[in-house]
Order: C-alpha cells, then structure tokens, then sequence
C-alpha cells in the first residue's frame, strides 16, 4: 500500500506543480490550441489555449511509479513496464499530431492513415510483448483468453489475440480522445477509471491464487505493480485537473487523450478484465457510440443527422447547455459507470463463479 500510495501523492505533486511550468513554456513557444470553424462558437475563446498538456502527465505518471519502487525498493514488474510503454508510446503518436498541427496552423494534425499506423505499432508491440516473459506460475502479463471480470474459457490463437489487443488499445485510445472536447471531461473522466483499476490490481493481489488460493483466486501476473501504475495516473491526472478545469488554461491535447487511452486498455488487458473496461469506461463508450451512431445515420438518411452535433458533448453544447454543466454531469455518468463495474467485479467474487 505504502508503494501505491506513494505513487498516487508524487503523480499528483508534480503535475500540479509541473503543469503550470508547462503553461508557460508552452505559451512563450505560441503551441497554442487550433480551433474547429465547425464547432460550437463559444470554443473560439479557446483559440491559443497551450496544449501538449498530455506530457506532463504522462511524466507525472512515470515518476510517480519510480519513486513507489525507490520507496520501497523492488524490481519494476514486466506488466507495469509494457502499460508505462504502452502509455509512451501512443503519448509520442499524439505528440506528432499536436505537433504539426500546431506548426501547420491547421486543426488536423498526423494524416489519418500515418495516425492509425502510429497506433498499431505500438499497439503491435505490447500485444507481442505481452504474452511473453512467463514467470514461475506460468503466467504472461497478457493471456490469450478473451477476459470480462477474469479470463474467460475463449481463448484465441496468437494472431487473433493480436487483432484482439489492437481492437481494444485502437478502440479505447480513439474513445479517450473523442471524449476531449471540454475542460476536464476527459481527465476527470479518467480519473475515476484509473481509481477502479487501483482497486481492482490491489484487490486481485490479495486474492491472488498465489497469496490465497481458492476458487475465486485470480491469476494476474503483477496486479500491486498495475495498481502502483493505476495510480500514479490517478494522481498526475488529479494535478493537471487544477489546471484543465473551466476555464482550462491548458489542453492534454492528442498527446494526452491518446496516452491515457492506451494506459486503460493495458490495464484492462493485463488485469484480466477487457471487457469490463467497456462498463468501467461506460461514458468514454456512450461519447464513441454518438460518433460512429451520427455517421451511420448520416449515411443511411442521405445527409440528415441523429444529433446536432457528434461527440454528444457539443450535442447538449448547441442545445444551450453551459460547458461546466456538461462537464459536471458527464462526469456524474462516469462515476455511475464506474461505481456499476465495481459493484459487477465485486459480486462475481462474492458469488464465486
């Protein structure tokens, strides 16, 4: 507990205090937020906002896991690392996309296809990497079975498990990023999801078949060295919310949106529970079912739409609700999601089947 704890508070201390160096920077480098023509007008008061936000976070987050393991001294655990790199690895994919967008002075960054081929490389790497590096109960930090609250009798052959991975990191990370269209939406959002899996990895860590068998055991690699990751993103999230809040003087931007999209479905991935990260990230879920709804209607209807506007945020936006509103009651959605998926992960091993 003392290494989760740790985790958490460093996170937390040097994104609160990192993040306003980054607004400065940032600022005097004029990497400021490019602004949709299509969008609701009052995100035009945005226009020049820093962004790039996301690398403070994920530095956060990193050095909140270092110092849990400096605290209490312990090799770092090959699933935390393959997460962290996870995390990185799609944060320098968004890195990219801010980048020239910012340079270009246009709103689209990366090309989509140039985008996408980001995220499946990384994606293809942890998928690979992940069912390898077995330790003394034979276990991988990835299992081939298809999980929902543990694994699931499905299991899939190496080059489905991959398809399956990339799904769920591509799908997940997209989700995040959709969801980032309003001061805090999506960092608070995330907030509440990292703090399930922090309970969740210390959870299964009591409960492991390792520590106590029984028949509700769970076989997970490294679940305290997942929850020592889980929240360490709590608390470099919780640091740059101060700042993200309305009005936001700083945006994660793709940077931060792709990053902690990829740390969700590592955790899921790796804590056994991939389809609970659908019920768990139910508002992340709701926001990307709005997109891929509008688009589908759009096409069928010849042009009409389902919704004024696509995310579901700019929806309720044009509607004339007030930008906190939206934020306050999204979030509230977020944390019944949560709460549910909890109360599901909780039962099952009450339940014990």
């Amino acid at each position: 507990m003392i290494a989760v704890l740790t985790a958490a508070v460093v996170g937390l201390v040097i994104s609160i205090i990192g993040t306003p160096v980054a607004i400065r920077v940032l600022g005097r480098r004029g990497y400021g937020q490019l602004i949709r023509d299509d969008g609701p007008t009052s995100h035009h008061t945005k226009r020049g906002t820093p962004t790039m936000g996301g690398l403070v976070i994920i530095i956060a987050a990193v050095a909140g896991y270092v110092a849990a393991h400096l605290v209490r001294p312990s090799e770092p655990s090959v699933s935390a690392l393959l997460v962290l790199g996870l995390m990185v690895g799609l944060g320098l994919v968004g890195f990219l996309d801010d980048y020239i967008k910012i340079s270009k002075q246009r709103s689209l960054g990366l090309r989509s296809w140039a985008k996408m081929s980001g995220q499946v490389a990384v994606a293809l790497a942890f998928a690979l990497l992940a069912i390898r590096f077995e330790n003394d109960q034979s276990l991988t930090p990835a299992s081939q079975a298809v999980s929902f609250l543990r694994d699931t009798p499905v299991v899939l052959p190496v080059a489905l498990f991959v398809i399956w991975a990339l799904l769920i990191i591509s799908g997940t990370s997209n989700a995040v990023n959709l969801t980032d269209g309003l001061d805090g939406l999506a960092t608070g959002a995330s907030v509440m999801v990292f703090g399930a899996y922090t309970l969740i990895g210390i959870w299964q860590f009591n409960q492991s078949c390792g520590i106590s068998p029984a028949a509700t055991c769970y076989e997970v690699r490294d679940p305290l060295d997942l929850a020592v990751v889980a929240a360490a993103l709590v608390g470099a999230c919780f640091g740059f919310l101060w700042w993200n809040a309305s009005p936001a003087k700083i945006f994660m931007g793709d940077t931060g949106s792709l990053a902690l999209g990829g740390a969700l479905a590592g955790l899921a991935i790796t804590t056994r529970t991939e389809l609970l990260l659908v019920i768990l990230g139910g508002l992340f879920a709701i926001i990307t079912m709005s997109v891929v709804l509008q688009v589908g209607f759009f096409k069928l209807t010849g042009g009409k739409r389902l919704f004024r506007m696509a995310p579901l945020q700019h929806h309720f936006e044009l509607k004339g609700w007030g930008e906190v509103t939206i934020v306050i009651r999204f979030w509230i959605i977020a944390g019944m999601c949560v709460a549910l998926g909890l109360g599901i992960f909780y039962a099952q091993w009450v339940v014990g089947t």
